[in-house]
């Protein structure tokens, strides 16, 4: 049956690893009679985790897009992955939910990725659930855990219904003051939430303090306002293995979460062209009869089906044979078939409105994060990103087989293309192809499904770490590009002066060039020359930052200069500076945080500090585990998966993201600068 937007409900389950996202998906879709009975995970039998490599891992690795049609509502949900290498696809899916629902394993209680998607959320307006899971495992301290999450979440997190009869039911606590609970009472919750919720309307608090109570029933406005508000973080309890609160976290969905109308709408903006930089706001109206406003979220490449792109519609109303535009791109495609998904199944169907979740195969200009719209002025309207961590992690990679080049790299760009924390470049220095990723796992699980998927065999070296070269001082270069072989020569003169810019500024280029001894169209030449060499550092030949180069005389010839000539003088008139500067090689620095038993801390930290990190702050998470951060050199992290496994019986589990680079030790720049061979420049 057709659902209108007001009958829609987008929710994204996040969390840690092995929090049960997965089996309480596959309850969640028996409770609302889409499927016969729970699926498992150790059989393979999941609706969400069909890939191969997810059931030969037994974990989620990618996204995957679900739907429940209970009491006249479409419940969309998105299962995401939960381990650290993989939170590039659980941030990716952010967009096209309205509801954050975050899940708690009872017995581990918060853990880092689950802090890591709630601050997500929070810094992206979305209203927030937080989904107690395992609720009646041994030995869970429930009252414990409600209070932890308030700790670290804010007193505006508060139970909305209470687990009863030792975990093996739940009783609503919002639409109800009856009933029994295992720990506070249903009453004194009802009475918090009542409270927390008409905090936010004046009216409403009105009212409440002169009768004493108020309908929840009539509540529904300002619990919406609320949750916007981030005011109110309902706390849900389940038990996905037993079923025990399924059934009212279905009701919680349909009746408290909000719908397309009433969540925060993500932020659209139109980039104006005409002034670099200028952005427009821009907000999408979740009415079908608007222009069509739709994102994409989410790439798979299938080797049968071809691109499967998934994608939100924020506005207007696309229907099969519809004609839409990709970004800014001129063609136009036609929705030949239109789909809704159920895992792996892909269910036709004839149109979707603001807020449907639907996809479409074998279109090759789409792309992750790419606007699909029907109208050609809605070319340069943009969705402001989701906060991806940068790929950090790299593996040089080659084909077994001779010949398979292209193929590889073809493979590649199909893979970067279905996942958006994965990076793939060839290295001019070195003539190496490398992919980049989030971590050990990340790339293992990109190399496996090479070879199942593709059956392609390849080859890889120990990671390379992404260093960049810079200077420490100011110098100042000059260079004479003169050739002269018969006919038209080549003349160009180029004087230029570099120095050092903050750490993270990139590159700055400044025109002082005084009565046109250099003429204005071979300053872009000049520039480009310089780009060119600072591919590829005196140093270590690594990529050259934060530089400013100012190019403030020189010579031309009217008839012997030309391009190529200013871009070779550039590009040696900079090499020569940069030799006078002062090169230093930098390597990436990493925040890293570790979660390990507390026994483990000591170990911990001494190994971290034995790798050049800094140590800078520890704290108590729930149960006996601990949190430890700090900052650590990239390059000192090479298996430090194991070592941690070791050191914490397999307990140990930590997240990286990039924070600065900064110069290595002076030994260890001499000693890889020792090792580098610099290719001859010929000009």
């Amino acid at each position: 049956m057709p659902y209108s937007t007001e009958t829609i409900r987008n929710i994204a389950l996040l969390g840690h690893s092995g929090c049960g996202k997965t089996t309480l998906l596959e309850g969640l879709l028996s409770a609302g009679r889409m499927i016969s009975a729970p699926g498992s995970k150790e059989r393979g039998t999941t609706v969400s985790d069909y890939d191969p490599l997810e059931r030969k891992y037994q974990h989620s690795l990618y996204s995957s897009i679900t739907h429940i049609d209970y009491c006249d509502t479409r419940i969309n949900l998105i299962d995401t992955p939960g381990l650290p290498d993989f939170i590039g696809h659980a941030i990716s899916v952010l967009p096209a939910a309205d509801t954050a629902a975050v899940v708690i394993n009872a017995q581990s209680g918060i853990e880092m990725i689950s802090l890591r998607m709630m601050e997500l959320a929070r810094s992206r307006r979305m209203c927030r659930l937080i989904i107690v899971n395992k609720i009646d495992a041994p030995g869970v301290d429930l009252p414990a855990l409600v209070q932890r999450i308030q700790d670290v979440f804010g007193k505006e997190c508060l139970p909305i219904n209470l687990p009863a009869g030792g975990g093996t039911e739940v009783t609503d606590c919002f639409f109800s003051e009856d009933g029994g609970a295992d720990f506070l009472t249903v009453a004194s919750t009802h009475r918090a939430l009542i409270d927390q919720v008409v905090e936010v309307d004046p009216a409403f608090m009105e009212t409440y303090l002169e009768q004493g109570d108020i309908a929840p029933e009539v509540l529904h406005a300002p619990f919406e306002q609320a949750l916007r508000e981030g005011h109110l973080i309902p706390i849900c309890f389940v038990s996905a293995r037993s079923g025990a609160g399924l059934a009212q976290l279905l009701d919680v969905f349909v009746n408290l979460m909000p719908n397309p109308t009433e969540g925060n709408l993500p932020s659209f903006h139109r980039e104006e062209h005409e002034s670099a930089g200028h952005r427009t706001p821009i907000k999408a109206v979740p009415d079908p009869t608007r222009h069509v406003l739709a994102h994409v979220f989410k790439i798979t490449m299938d080797p049968y089906v071809g691109k499967l792109s998934a994608f939100r519609i924020h506005q207007g109303t696309v229907r099969r044979d519809s004609t839409l535009y990709v970004g800014d791109n001129r063609k136009p495609f036609r929705v030949a078939h239109l789909y809704r998904l159920q895992g792996k199944e892909q269910i036709e169907i004839g149109q979707g409105v603001p807020g449907d979740i639907c996809a479409v195969t074998r279109v090759d200009d789409i792309f992750y994060d790419a606007i699909l719209h029907d109208a050609v002025e809605d070319a340069h309207i943009h969705i402001d990103p989701a906060p991806l961590p940068q790929p950090i992690y790299g593996l040089s990679i080659e084909s077994r087989k001779s010949g398979d080049e292209q193929r590889l790299w073809d493979i590649l760009q199909k893979l970067c293309a279905e996942d958006p924390c994965l990076r793939v470049e060839r290295l001019g220095s070195t003539g190496e192809t490398v992919i980049s990723g989030l971590g050990e796992l990340h790339l293992r699980s990109v190399l496996d499904r090479m070879n199942d998927v593709y059956k392609l065999d390849v080859v890889t070296h120990l990671p390379k770490i992404a260093y960049r070269e810079t200077i420490a001082a100011s110098g100042e270069g000059h260079y004479r590009q003169k050739k002269q072989s018969g006919g038209a020569g080549q003349f160009g003169e180029v004087f230029l002066k570099v120095e050092a810019l903050p750490r993270g500024a990139g590159f700055e280029f400044v025109d002082a060039v005084k009565g046109g001894v250099i003429p204005r169209q071979f300053i872009p030449s000049v520039e480009k020359g310089v780009l060119q060499a600072m591919e590829s550092g005196p140093v270590s030949g690594f990529p050259m930052q934060d530089i400013r180069v100012t190019v403030y005389d020189g010579k031309s010839h009217p008839v012997d200069s030309k391009d190529i000539a200013f871009l070779v003088a550039g590009r040696k008139a900079f090499r020569d500076a940069v030799l006078k500067a002062r090169p230093i090689l930098m390597e990436p620095i990493v925040n890293i945080e570790v979660s390990v038993p507390e026994e483990s801390m000591g170990d911990i930290t001494a190994d971290l500090s034995a790798r050049r990190g800094q140590i800078s702050g520890m704290r108590k998470g729930h149960s006996d585990m601990a949190f430890v951060s700090g900052l650590v050199p990239l390059s000192e992290l090479n298996g430090y998966q194991s070592r941690l496994h070791s050191t914490t019986a397999g307990r140990g589990s930590y997240t990286v993201s990039l924070s600065h680079y900064d110069a290595v030790p002076p030994a260890m720049q001499q000693r890889m600068a020792s090792q580098h061979k610099e290719v001859p420049d010929e000009g």
